[in-house]
């Protein structure tokens, strides 16, 4: 065996392990590069509204209006659900909603989801403290509350994001 085949084939079979490891990759939808769909899903008359935002965005004003933290590396996490009846879809409705956030080493973090009461419309927010690229896989289930809502099930959205810590200003 000569001296150049044994330096190269150990290298060979390292670049093929990379290449193998590299195409099982999962592709994760980017928050500001979504399909359709990973913004909702619908179950009868019921839509569940998703979202993740990073809380830079939110004005001072309004976050201590809501006691929401601003920080580069903490996202929130929207949720709302809407009924279509007779051609007619509500705004948010009251719900029950409980959630977790998995990062890929499978640590998982509670959704603590706050109330937010805007008139007609009532949606959910949850911080949640990343790091930069990190990966999130969403379980979140819903159920409407309220009169006219006794009887819906409920319901659970699974997505994945990637979040990306905001630059500094």
């Amino acid at each position: 065996m000569s001296l150049l085949t044994c330096f190269l084939r150990p290298l060979l079979t390292t670049g093929l392990l990379l290449v193998s490891i590299t195409s099982v990759a999962v592709d994760v939808p980017d928050a500001n590069v979504l399909e359709p769909g990973f913004r909702e899903k619908t179950f009868g008359d019921y839509t569940v509204h998703f979202s993740t935002f990073s809380s830079a965005f939110i004005t001072p004003e309004v976050a201590e209006v809501y006691g929401i933290t601003r920080a580069r590396n903490q996202i929130l996490v929207n949720v709302s659900v809407t009924q279509t009846d007779a051609g007619k879809t509500s705004l948010g409705l009251g719900a029950t909603i409980n959630g977790t956030a998995s990062n890929l080493l499978q640590q998982q973090r509670v959704l603590d989801f706050a109330e937010i009461n805007e008139g007609n419309a009532t949606y959910y927010l949850a911080p949640l403290k990343h790091t930069n690229e990190e990966v999130y896989n969403f379980s979140i289930t819903v159920t409407p509350t309220g009169t006219n809502h006794e009887d819906a099930a409920p319901m659970t959205v699974k997505f994945s994001r990637k979040l990306y810590v905001e630059e500094a200003e």
